[in-house]
Formats: structure tokens, C-alpha cells, sequence
């Protein structure tokens, strides 16, 4: 169980565990970069279709530890928390989560955002990662509602946003650049009541 401090001063603190059955989450750091730059070059003609163009040089070492800074800068800010997905037998990396555009005050909310390596996907360890994360944002960080979007064509995400109790909301049209073109999407969304009602349930049921 994470602790529920969110905010962060420096790296060194790097306690922070989210743990599911079969994944772990925690912070990305520099000496991450070998296996991530693999795992990615092995998976990009899997991840390409659903994510922003990736730059010429998205895989170098530099970009890469410009990846670092600005995850610990946002974290230290409070506006987002990208974690890394990881085995918890082995510690491999296998992909990563983004809880990212946090809003306080009337708001409450934040965005998930994710992915997977090709070689990892449809083994059902993304479900355990969001189900590991979804107490640390409700609550933890104390928020209201956690949402996500997703390509009307990625009927994977559909299933897996619904399967962990997310509600279709909507049609966004044009909404995000994907690999260079803007797609619409669908969005999605959880909010607190709806989440602890579905963990009473679950408790109940013994599940």
C-alpha cells in the first residue's frame, strides 16, 4: 500500500510503490532508459497508431532524461504522476501509467493515460496496474473523478476502461493529435462514489 503523500521534493525519495497481484508501479528514473528504450523500439508499430507522432530522436538517451526532468517537475507540481509498470516478480518493465492534468479545487479530477509493450499486451497486466492505482486517486490524493479517452477504433481500451469500471460519457470530436492526425475520441470516466460503491460491493461478495 502507497503512502499517501503525493508530492515530492527530490528523487531520492523512491519508496513509492503502487502494488497490484501481478504489477507494481512506481516512479520512472534515468537508469530506466536501456530497457525502456527497448521495450519501446520493440513495441512502436503497436503503440504508434494510438499515440502522439513520436520525434525523430524519441528514443535517444538526452530525450529521454529530458523525459525525467519534466516527469519529476510535474509530479514535484502536483499536475500529474507518470508511473512505470512493472512485474512484481521480476521488476521488468512492461509499460507505464500517466495520472495526468490534475485539477484542484472544483474540479477534483485528473486524466489516465497509458500503454503497453507489444509483448506484454492481452495478459491483462494493464487492468491490475489501473486497479492497483484507482485507491492511491481516490483515496490518497483525495480526488473525485478520473478520466480517460480513447480512439472509437481501439476497442481494446473500450473493453479494458469498462472492465475496470469506467462509464462511457461521450464523443469528442477532434480531440487529441494522434500519430499526426486528429482523431476523435470517446471519453470515459470514473468518479469516487461510483468507485467505492463497486469496492463495498466487491468486499461483500468476498471477491
Amino acid at each position: 500500500m502507497a503512502s499517501p503523500v503525493f508530492r515530492f521534493r527530490n528523487r531520492s525519495q523512491t519508496s513509492f510503490r503502487l502494488e497490484g497481484e501481478r504489477t507494481l508501479l512506481r516512479y520512472p528514473v534515468i537508469g530506466d532508459y536501456s530497457e525502456w528504450s527497448r521495450l519501446r523500439e520493440a513495441s512502436r508499430a503497436f503503440l504508434e497508431p494510438w499515440e502522439p507522432r513520436w520525434t525523430h530522436d524519441d528514443l535517444t538517451r538526452s530525450a529521454f532524461k529530458y523525459r525525467i526532468q519534466r516527469y519529476d517537475a510535474d509530479r514535484a507540481a502536483g499536475h500529474a504522476l507518470p508511473l512505470f509498470v512493472c512485474l512484481k516478480s521480476s521488476g521488468h518493465l512492461v509499460g507505464g501509467v500517466t495520472l495526468g492534468a490534475i485539477r484542484r479545487g472544483v474540479a477534483e479530477t485528473c486524466t489516465l493515460g497509458y500503454w503497453m509493450g507489444e509483448e506484454h499486451a492481452g495478459k491483462g497486466l494493464m487492468r491490475d496496474a489501473i486497479l492497483a492505482l484507482l485507491p492511491h486517486v481516490f483515496d490518497s490524493m483525495r480526488l473525485h473523478r478520473i478520466e480517460a479517452a480513447c480512439i472509437p477504433d481501439n476497442t481494446r481500451s473500450q473493453r479494458l476502461l469498462e472492465n475496470v469500471g469506467f462509464r462511457r460519457e461521450g464523443y469528442l470530436n477532434g480531440y487529441l493529435k494522434i500519430n499526426g492526425a486528429w482523431r476523435d475520441h470517446l471519453l470515459y470516466a470514473l468518479i469516487a462514489e461510483d468507485w467505492h460503491s463497486m469496492r463495498t460491493k466487491s468486499s461483500g461478495s468476498g471477491g
